[in-house]
């Protein structure tokens, strides 16, 4: 039984123990996300998690595997941002895959979902914990999984999408309806999700349940950074950019987006290669330079404590 209201993982900072704990106690399943952290970290916000809550939780997991990228690209790119700060090393890393399957399997979750790619055999094959994979297009729903979250062009953050590629962009609904022409499996749809009438029309598309992610990033329990909680809060428009990190995102435009238009597509790579820049400007206070992802509808996103979002999606 899937909950009807889902709070999405979050990775990079609003994630936190108390933020799954409180979606999960009003009702919802409450992710705890594994991006960015040490597995030794994931394993101690999941312990927590559960130690705050007897509900439903889920441990997100970044899938990530090397390709080629455009190296003489990548080096241009790099010399382009010289003026905006220090920068990182591009590298790849695979943000500890295997070492955080372990970490998941091993913890008290009732579904373990994933971003970026399909998920590994061993989950597939774990026989207790349902697995759910990320998914942006049609394409993408015949990945083995049991449970699929449709992520439409509305949703704020990176892109779930196998690639990195531009073709696959469809509101939601529509996406669900696409969706749901290839496969009968448990549908959770997931952006532009900021109201219950955003939910109720997503349910009415075939959704079993909705992935709720900006609609908590002002929530007490959410470990949003002020730089970030303003930015939301002060309005704007939001587009889709690889500047930060190579791998196309939502975020609120600001100036290094518009400065930066082309960046290369090169994921995790431009993430390492601007984190000290974006480290920085969060220090200081400086909503240019950094990352201030959000969905579609996050005008409406509002601060109030985790469980009135949930029960303002339930309806």
């Amino acid at each position: 039984m899937i909950p009807e209201v889902v709070l999405a993982p979050l990775a990079g900072g609003p994630s936190t123990p108390e933020l799954a704990a409180a979606a999960a106690d009003a009702g919802a399943l409450g992710f705890v996300a594994g991006g960015y952290l040490t597995p030794d970290e994931f394993a101690r916000r999941l312990a927590q998690a559960r130690a705050l809550t007897d509900g439903p939780l889920g441990a997100n997991l970044f899938v990530l595997t090397e390709a080629p990228v455009d190296e003489a690209a990548v080096a241009a790119y790099a010399a382009e941002l010289a003026g905006e700060g220090e920068l990182g090393e591009p590298r790849f890393d695979d943000d500890w895959l295997d070492e955080k399957i372990e970490v998941a399997l091993a913890a008290d979750v009732q579904a373990i979902s994933t971003t970026f790619g399909p998920p590994p055999r061993k989950l597939l094959e774990n026989g207790r914990v349902p697995v759910w994979a990320t998914i942006s297009s049609a394409a993408d729903a015949r990945v083995e999984a049991d449970v699929l979250v449709v992520q439409g062009i509305e949703a704020g953050g990176h892109r779930g999408a196998f690639d990195d590629a531009d073709e696959s962009d469809l509101p939601l609904v529509a996406l669900l309806a696409r969706v749901r022409e290839v496969t009968d499996r448990p549908l959770v749809a997931a952006g532009g999700i900021g109201n219950r009438a955003a939910a109720e029309a997503a349910l009415a598309a075939g959704a079993a349940a909705v992935q709720a992610g900006t609609a908590f990033l002002l929530c007490p329990e959410a470990g949003t950074h002020p730089v970030h909680r303003e930015a939301l809060q002060r309005g704007g428009e939001t587009a889709m950019t690889r500047a930060f990190t190579g791998r196309r995102a939502r975020g609120i435009v600001n100036g290094f987006m518009q400065r930066h238009p082309d960046a290369p597509s090169a994921y995790p790579h431009i993430h390492h290669l601007t984190a000290p820049l974006r480290a920085a400007a969060r220090a200081a206070g400086d909503a240019d330079r950094v990352n201030l992802w959000a969905g579609a509808s996050f005008q409406s996103t509002r601060a109030v404590p985790a469980a009135e979002v949930v029960a303002q999606l339930r309806g």
